[in-house]
């Protein structure tokens, strides 16, 4: 379990909220870059920490719990099959 799941605070995807700043900046008629063509990551950190955001490698909560639940009943067809 990671920090932000056991504190209870909510988590966001890093990329979705960078996604969301540069799209609003694109219809505000701005042309973002981000990282200047290299390795976007520590900017898009920046970004977000700006923003009062802790990035999360982990990502939104709710999709990690989706995808451990699908890979649970992946491995429960996997073992009756067998």
């Amino acid at each position: 379990m990671g920090a932000a799941e056991a504190s209870g605070s909510e988590t966001y995807n890093p990329w979705t909220v960078v996604n969301l700043v540069f799209t609003h900046l694109a219809r505000e008629g701005l042309h973002p870059v981000l990282g200047e063509a290299g390795d976007p990551g520590p900017p898009a950190r920046a970004l977000l920490l700006a923003l009062g955001i802790e990035p999360d490698a982990e990502g939104n909560r709710e999709v990690r719990r989706d995808v451990r639940a699908q890979l649970a009943q992946i491995r429960a067809v996997m073992l009756d099959e067998q």
